[in-house]
């Protein structure tokens, strides 16, 4: 076994060892209550070990390591005090419900790391592959870009690739958290992980396996796990002081109260014992590591990878939200949305002889039309005698005429502006690309194309307006094309032509106008905006750099996501709060309470270890969705 399945397993045994010895713990307590005499003793002395053993080496470990006191050490103070003055029962339970409270922790810690251990599994470890005509099983970590495997139905896809023979459907929801199965043919890239489920596949890799999508979501949680929150670390920066002043403190009670209260040495010792046991920060170092896991799971099985607890917490906090255009708010290829035709032509012979024009061209506007004419049913008319003139269109014979498509100094301006009273003008003013067809009549019609938008993107932008966030969209598009999207969307601004040096400046100014600014792209030049915003996120399916260096990745291409993530990070902050105050509501009313005289060290173990306990399964509830 390797050494991190080695650490996997340890960890994941550790709570129930954990658990297991804080039971024992407990049952040797109720045992040393009906006992008496010297096998009462042995058996307090038992519960001691069992339940406090493992926690002591932990604390005494940690503080000679890191040259810091810790709760542990102060636990373990408390309790050793309090059998010293004949608590032993105190002191016992002491320890049982802090073994208890210890195993529910890494409980919590496991639970939102299983994720990670799900995503591990995802990957199989042996790949059909096809060389030379033969088959061959093979380890998955000896396939090679450009090697072709075979999947079958039922089969998890060892790699990332593009089908190159086969149809059908795949279940993408360990990666993308889509239930739907997506419908795949020859062309479509399929993710490792996922699972095909009918008709055989030929599968050609493009991606090198260490590099594969599951591999990138693995590496991002488990960066995530190691960054912490800021309010994280500002209670671990604490925690040594705040441990000093209370050992200092309990020295000070230990002598000062008979001279200054009239307390008896054995009341100022018990006092003393219990100040140990409730001034503990331990509700309060658990109000922010469990939930902060907890959220990071819960984005992680929905296909959000957060790349640490500061910038999960960084997001509740933003002011103002800057889209990228392309490929972010539009899904980043034109389509046809617009078909005008000349009253003496019907649709049919139009959209085949345009289909026919643009059938042997790559241009992303030709393979709009295609794309057109495919969902109306239409078949391409044959052509004869194709011309392509580069930049701006394509003549041919079809239909036994002659036929144009392309701009409008291709097929004549004059005609291309008086065409249906400038129908073209009007729909060029929404910031579409118009496409001429012209017969030997005259102009037969026009296709205005243009990047539709996400279906998702207007009730993206209208939840986050609604959460009172400034939208703004930065797009190196026209001045009109841009307007256009932004009316459509109900953005609150826009900034049309923007180089990435451009997007730069204005995040820049959008953080000084609003504050915080999050910045949503998906290409090579978002990267340096990405970088600059306090958040930056990026969409899964965009380029590496934007992956690398974004602080959120949505797996899966939907802004909806968006929201989730912000509606996420919003949830962790008020349970966070709501664990900080109150735990320190607790210890305050505990230590003032103790102080008062009025405070039973059962009592202060109860109320202390019980807050403890609540905060960590409040944390817990950011592991639903």
């Amino acid at each position: 076994m390797d050494t991190a399945a080695f650490k996997r397993n340890k960890e994941a045994y550790r709570p129930r060892v954990e658990l297991t010895a804080a039971l024992l713990s407990g049952a040797l307590i109720l045992a040393a209550l009906a006992a008496g005499g010297l096998l009462q003793v042995v058996l307090f002395v038992s519960a001691f070990v069992i339940g406090g053993a493992a926690k002591a080496v932990e604390g005494v470990s940690d503080t000679w390591n890191n040259r810091r006191l810790n709760v542990e050490i102060l636990m373990i103070v408390a309790a050793l005090g309090a059998a010293s003055i004949g608590y032993w029962v105190e002191g016992a339970i002491l320890i049982f419900i802090f073994s208890l409270s210890g195993a529910l922790e890494s409980y919590s810690m496991l639970k939102s790391r299983s994720d990670i251990t799900a995503l591990m599994n995802l990957q199989p470890e042996e790949a059909v592959r096809i060389r030379g005509g033969e088959e061959k099983t093979v380890p998955v970590k000896t396939l090679q870009l450009n090697d072709t495997i075979r999947i079958i139905p039922g089969e998890r896809i060892p790699a990332d690739g593009t089908i190159a023979q086969g149809d059908t459907s795949v279940d993408e929801a360990a990666v993308t958290g889509e239930s739907l199965p997506a419908a795949k043919g020859p062309g479509d890239n399929v993710f490792a992980g996922t699972v095909n489920l009918r008709g055989v596949l030929l599968v050609t890799i493009t991606t090198p396996v260490e590099e594969t999508l599951v591999q990138k979501m693995i590496e991002l949680v488990q960066q995530a796990e190691t960054e912490k929150a800021p309010s994280q670390q500002f209670i671990e920066r604490i925690e040594g002081p705040y441990v000093r002043t209370v050992l200092v403190t309990a020295a000070f009670m230990m002598v000062l109260p008979p001279y200054l209260f009239d307390w008896s040495w054995n009341e100022t010792f018990y006092r003393a014992m219990v100040l140990l046991v409730v001034a503990s920060p331990c509700a309060l170092v658990a109000s922010v590591t469990p939930a902060a896991l907890s959220a990071i799971s819960n984005g992680a099985r929905h296909g959000i990878l957060f790349k640490g607890g500061a910038h999960l917490e960084q997001l509740a906090r933003i002011r103002a939200v800057a889209f990228d255009k392309t490929g972010t708010l539009t899904k980043g290829h034109p389509e046809v949305t617009d078909c005008v035709t000349r009253a003496d032509i019907d649709k049919t012979t139009f959209l085949q002889a345009a289909a026919g024009l643009e059938q042997f061209s790559s241009h992303p506007l030709a393979e709009a039309v295609m794309r057109y004419a495919a969902l109306h049913g239409i078949t391409p008319a044959e052509v004869t005698d194709v011309q392509d003139t580069a930049g701006f269109g394509i003549e041919a014979v079809v239909l036994n005429e002659t036929w144009r498509i392309g701009k409008a100094a291709f097929v004549g301006r004059e005609a291309a502006a008086v065409f249906q009273d400038g129908a073209s003008a009007a729909l060029a003013s929404e910031g579409k690309t118009i496409l001429y067809v012209q017969d030997e009549k005259g102009i037969a019609g026009i296709l205005a194309c243009r990047d539709v938008v996400r279906k998702e993107a207007q009730e993206t932008v209208r939840a986050l307006k609604a959460a009172g966030i400034h939208t703004v969209m930065l797009t190196g598009d026209t001045e009109e094309t841009a307007a256009a999207i932004a009316a459509e969307l109900g953005l609150d601004n826009y900034r049309a032509g923007c180089l990435p040096e451009t997007k730069v400046a204005e995040l820049k100014q959008l953080e000084r106008d609003y504050g915080p600014t999050a910045m949503i792209g998906d290409g090579i030049n978002d990267a340096p905006a990405l970088a600059t915003a306090s958040i930056g996120i990026a969409m899964g399916g965009g380029t590496d750099a934007a992956l690398a260096t974004s602080d959120v990745a949505l797996m899966k291409n939907e802004l909806s996501r968006i929201v989730e993530a912000y509606r996420l990070s919003r949830r962790m902050k008020r349970v966070v709060f709501q664990n900080v105050v109150f735990s320190a509501g607790v210890i305050l009313v505990l230590l003032l309470s103790n102080f008062l005289q009025v405070l039973a060290l059962p009592v202060g173990v109860l109320g202390h270890e019980g807050s403890t306990i609540l905060v960590i399964l409040n944390g817990l509830r950011l592991l639903r969705a």
